[in-house]
């Protein structure tokens, strides 16, 4: 008697190879000793030193265009923010394509789009994926995005968690994609626009910086993603400059 076929759950498979892509993203966890976590440290240092006089505690990430590793610098940073004993939320306002919780291997069912129709409070959906660390998922997406992330209730939130954390960091949509990133952009403390190495094209880039300026918004400085150390052949690197 032939045995049946076995049956294969696409579901899980589907979760297996989400789970794969973002493996090694959160270098500042799994090697806490390598070239790009020193690298991120030295971000966190420098943001501690940015506007001395008024330090930033909302601060933005942005790029240019897609795929240039604003959610991993988020998320990075957050970590060793946290590490550092920072009280540290991490917000995904990407609602076209969010990364957060798919970098963090949690869920997505609720987060900041049920916080701003109403139906949720902050507490209720941000998990904790490291000690010291929040993270509020975007949630179900929206159809309408732009309005939310340009609404007045983004605004009341974000001055809300201002009161609770140390840092907020929010991961926003790139840029030269949409204008509602440099709207947001121009209501909180600072911007960190993040580029890569190997794909972010100069013009882009200077068009994001004007589109940027244009609202007023304070860039803090610029995160290379992507630059190869030729010394340990680690994948990743960041640095401000």
């Amino acid at each position: 008697m032939d045995r049946p076929e076995e049956q294969t759950d696409p579901v899980a498979e589907q979760k297996s190879e989400g789970e794969n892509a973002y493996a090694d993203t959160l270098v500042t966890l799994q090697n806490p000793a390598g070239v790009a976590s020193e690298s991120y440290r030295m971000l966190r240092t420098n943001l501690f030193y940015a506007l001395v006089d008024t330090p930033p505690k909302v601060i933005v990430l942005t790029s240019a265009g897609p795929r240039e590793g604003k959610s991993a610098t988020a998320a990075n940073l957050g970590v060793t923010l946290a590490q550092a004993g920072k009280n540290t939320l991490l917000v995904d306002c990407d609602l076209r394509r969010p990364m957060l919780h798919n970098i963090f291997q949690t869920r997505n069912l609720e987060g900041l789009v049920n916080i701003l129709i109403g139906e949720r409070k902050p507490q209720e959906v941000w998990l904790e994926p490291t000690p010291g660390l929040k993270l509020v998922p975007a949630g179900p997406l929206p159809p309408n995005p732009a309005e939310l992330l340009s609404s007045r209730r983004l605004v009341d939130f974000l001055g809300q968690v201002r009161r609770d954390f140390d840092y907020v960091l929010v991961d926003t949509p790139p840029v030269g994609s949409v204008s509602d990133s440099a709207v947001l952009a121009a209501n909180v403390d600072g911007v960190l626009l993040v580029l890569d190495a190997q794909r972010t094209r100069k013009g882009a880039f200077r068009q994001a910086l004007r589109r940027l300026e244009g609202v007023g918004a304070t860039v803090l400085g610029t995160v290379m993603n992507g630059h190869e150390f030729p010394k340990d052949g680690s994948r990743y690197g960041y640095g401000n400059y």
